[in-house]
């Protein structure tokens, strides 16, 4: 009785064994290019989804750069202190948006006072020199005085307006102010990116440090650092493709301005230099950034959108598709990526279809 019970246990535990074998013999795998006929896609799902064409395409190489956005140095406005004193009254800080002539600050000097009196004393001079001037002519007249004398005086009168006009305009150029104070204006009309200015500092005209940068950013620039290893992949009027943190749905085109063609000793990388356009303000100075720089080659494969592929079990696949009952999974071999377009080696035909998006719904849908 006992062998029995122990052979009747070995023949289920065989047969449960056949049995599970089968049924995972005759599972589908993600690797196995058949028709899922079973499965049939939503009329919800269905409505939703992008169906893309394999088609043959230029291969474009994608090369990746980290960056910084910056403030376009030639359309920018830096003011420098044009006397010394102490900083008063300052209104500006940074990223607030400035007019032209706006004030943004006062500097106390004794340089304009001077500027002040000696215009007060070349219109004290033009008056006494105008009278002596009338003096002499009348005394000519008399007879009293030659006209050497009033040749002297006409002169000495000439001179103190000569005097008098560049007073007036040191003092015009130094802002026409005539309480001893120099106002700080914005020349033109911007955002202030950079301020070195507080209340109370003394200033020097001899330091050499601008008090404020003022840029209209209409315009900036993004700096990048290419390695040695990829200088010769990228060429001024190379199109690339920036994206930034805070805008990560949102590509900037633009185009290589600038190769800086020295590389810096310390990080052995060389200067790249995008210029873009600023609708909005969107881009701010020292925003990083990533510069996407599309090269083509001269040589064509069949392209699929990125967003049709699906990673799994360090395998790619793509969803093709035929109809709504009539949907695959296909293994594929790819050659490289760029940010849009999956260029393929094998498993794919020109003039198929693909699913693009939401791919890995249907996927999972196909393999459960």
């Amino acid at each position: 009785m006992f062998y029995r019970l122990i052979k009747v246990s070995v023949y289920c535990f065989l047969l449960a064994n056949i049995i599970m074998i089968t049924s995972c013999g005759s599972k589908n795998t993600a690797g196995n290019d058949d028709n899922r006929g079973a499965y049939e896609i939503p009329d919800s799902l269905l409505k939703t989804l992008v169906i893309g064409t394999v088609n043959m395409s230029k291969i474009t190489n994608s090369l990746k750069f980290n960056g910084v956005v910056d403030f376009n140095p030639d359309k920018v406005s830096n003011i420098f202190p044009p006397v010394s004193g102490i900083v008063q009254q300052v209104r500006g800080v940074l990223g607030d948006y400035v007019k032209a002539g706006d004030v943004l600050g006062t500097i106390k000097s004794s340089e304009i006072a001077n500027y002040n009196a000696a215009l007060t004393n070349a219109e004290s001079n033009v008056k006494l020199n105008a009278a002596l001037l009338a003096k002499q002519e009348e005394l000519a007249k008399s007879g009293l005085a030659s006209q050497v004398d009033v040749t002297t005086a006409r002169v000495n009168y000439e001179q103190a307006v000569a005097a008098k006009i560049a007073a007036e305009k040191i003092l015009s150029i130094n802002g026409n102010n005539l309480h001893g104070e120099y106002q700080i204006k914005s020349p033109i009309d911007g955002f202030i990116v950079q301020k070195n200015i507080t209340n109370g500092m003394a200033i020097r005209t001899d330091n050499g440090t601008n008090l404020f940068t003022i840029s209209d950013l209409k315009e900036v620039w993004v700096q990048a650092n290419v390695y040695e290893a990829n200088i010769d992949k990228v060429h001024e009027g190379d199109e690339v493709d920036v994206a930034t943190i805070t805008y990560p749905d949102k590509i900037f085109k633009g185009k290589i301005n600038k190769l800086l063609n020295v590389l810096d000793p310390t990080n052995r990388v060389m200067k790249m230099r995008v210029v873009l356009d600023n609708p909005g303000y969107l881009l701010k100075p020292q925003m990083f950034a990533t510069v996407t720089v599309n090269n083509g080659l001269d040589q064509e494969a069949i392209s699929v959108p990125v967003s049709a592929l699906i990673f799994d079990h360090s395998q790619y696949y793509a969803i093709v598709y035929k109809g709504k009952k009539d949907v695959q999974i296909r293994s594929v071999e790819i050659i490289s990526t760029n940010n849009s377009t999956a260029y393929i080696k094998s498993g794919l035909q020109p003039g198929e279809q693909v699913i693009a998006s939401q791919a890995i719904l249907i996927y999972g849908a196909l393999n459960n």
